[in-house]
């Protein structure tokens, strides 16, 4: 060792540095500054996951998102900054009001420069933003008023789909309901509002929906790619061989219609179709969003082609990292929503109570369970029922007074040996059961039935989706008989309607 000694210890405390957020911060600062953008991106996204809470970093990230023109990515984390980081970060404003402007989303962008402007009025952007106010109102001048309502019903159509995509259906619905109200030929929600109705289980309404903007919209092709969709789900193998070959003489122009269509034919098992059409939308440049990888992902995987598969998973999880363990080559259980773990918490803070329910017994079966009961959520909208349901799932004990409560979460778990793991087309028999439960309770029955319950409530839920079944197999299927059942479903069936009058 000798006279090297010191040298050998001084490599070896260089050898043990370990990065820290801040140092990704500053090399993303310095590579932002040298024009390399996609290098900047990369250094905040690093610094970001090594210090998530950081709003500084979380908002730099959100700048260069924007000048990649990925505003969506941006303003989602623009306004995670304002809305759990910091909410005095007043820039914020001003950088939403810019992306906004070029989304086409000129109220929004209007009403942020303002907050910018209320908030910060000597601030380094104050100039900057009263230019972009001036630009807007000239904007505002030139368009008339069907343009700001078009601007409205983008924003209410991009929450809908929001729902309809964690689940909350009867949430979607009320709003897709309101946007058709307004807008009563805009055919995209009653096509949204279709799956949401088909999803919660009640597909003749779905059916009725969807033949109404046909005969309306001759060839609309979203309506046919969701008939495709209601064929396959309900085995019905003529029509949907009918609509297939029907689509796949369809050679669409627009980018959306590319990607429906690639998407649906992903969807029903098309997989070679549905590649051939997203990826074509790729090579021509198309930026597509996380539900556009993980069609991509899917359908290069069962053709064959992993590698692609593998990359697309990649930018999925950039977009959506909770649907990580949701792979097309991961042969698991319980990967649908009982592994989303944003989905789930979104669902306990719902406005209707048959989806909280819901969401607490996802949580039961969820293997992520200790990490959404660690979840800060709120508990103001459950009812002493609902806070009671909490407290079985977190420890399984219940007061004499509670029996209720286990009486539907046993009944749900009976569900839950007949339908898992639970998709969007599973989840509707659990809501219809929660739906149930609560009209019950409230009327003083009591849950002791369990397998009467629940054998009801599975046989309307195949009711509802025109599946064919009789009483004499629900019953065996559930170790009952006829009678039993039978009794059990008029009771289910009272509590529906009461529902729908509500």
């Amino acid at each position: 060792m000798g006279k090297d000694s010191k040298a050998m210890k001084q490599k070896g405390q260089l050898l043990s540095f370990v990065p820290t957020g801040e140092y990704y911060f500053t090399k993303g600062v310095k590579a932002f500054h040298r024009r390399d953008l996609k290098k900047a991106e990369k250094y905040f996204q690093r610094a970001m996951h090594l210090e998530p809470g950081e709003p500084m970093i979380v908002c730099q990230l959100a700048i260069v998102q924007s000048e990649l023109g990925e505003y969506q990515q941006s303003n989602r984390l623009l306004h995670l900054v304002l809305e759990e980081l910091d909410e005095n970060m007043a820039e914020c404003h001003y950088f939403l009001a810019n992306n906004y402007a070029h989304l086409g989303l000129f109220r929004d962008a209007f009403r942020h420069a303002n907050l910018y402007i209320e908030l910060n009025e000597d601030g380094e952007f104050a100039e900057d933003a009263s230019d972009l106010l001036e630009l807007l109102t000239m904007e505002a001048e030139e368009m008339d008023e069907d343009y700001y309502e078009e601007d409205d019903l983008i924003v209410k159509q991009e929450e809908a789909r929001n729902h309809l995509e964690s689940g909350e259906f009867p949430k979607a619905i009320e709003i897709f309901q309101e946007v058709i109200e307004e807008y009563p030929e805009y055919w995209s929600a009653y096509n949204n509002l279709a799956l949401a109705y088909f999803y919660l289980g009640e597909t003749v309404k779905a059916r009725d929906i969807l033949n109404d903007v046909l005969e309306q919209n001759p060839g609309n092709l979203h309506a046919l790619c969701n008939a495709l969709v209601f064929a396959h789900y309900q085995g019905q193998e003529k029509e949907g061989q009918d609509l297939k070959d029907s689509l796949e003489k369809i050679h669409p122009i627009h980018v959306e219609h590319q990607f429906k269509l690639g998407a649906t034919f992903a969807l029903v098992g098309e997989y070679e179709l549905a590649y051939r059409w997203l990826k074509k939308l790729q090579k021509t440049g198309f930026e597509g969003d996380g539900a556009f990888y993980y069609w991509l992902s899917h359908a290069s995987y069962f053709t064959g082609r992993e590698n692609t598969a593998r990359n697309a998973w990649k930018k999925v999880l950039e977009f959506s990292p909770e649907k990580e363990g949701m792979e097309p080559w991961a042969d698991k259980p319980g990967v649908k929503f009982e592994a989303q773990v944003s989905a789930i918490l979104n669902q306990l803070n719902s406005d209707y109570p048959e989806e909280r329910l819901f969401a607490l017994f996802l949580t039961s079966v969820s293997a992520k369970k200790k990490e959404i009961l660690a979840a800060e959520t709120s508990t103001d909208k459950m009812t002493e029922m609902e806070k009671s349901y909490l407290a079985y799932v977190a420890s399984g004990k219940l007061s004499s007074k509670e029996e209720e409560v286990k009486g539907a979460h046993e009944t749900a778990k009976l569900l839950y040996d007949h339908h898992q793991p639970i998709g969007k087309n599973e989840a509707g028999v659990y809501i219809m059961w929660f739906s149930v439960f609560e009209q019950a309770a409230e009327a003083g029955y009591d849950f002791k039935n369990k397998k009467a319950w629940a054998a009801a409530v599975d046989y309307l839920w195949d009711k509802l989706r025109n599946i064919k079944t009789s009483k004499a197999a629900v019953a065996k299927k559930y170790g009952l008989s006829v009678s039993t059942l039978s009794k059990y479903i008029n009771l289910a069936n009272e509590f529906l309607q009461e529902e729908d009058s509500i």
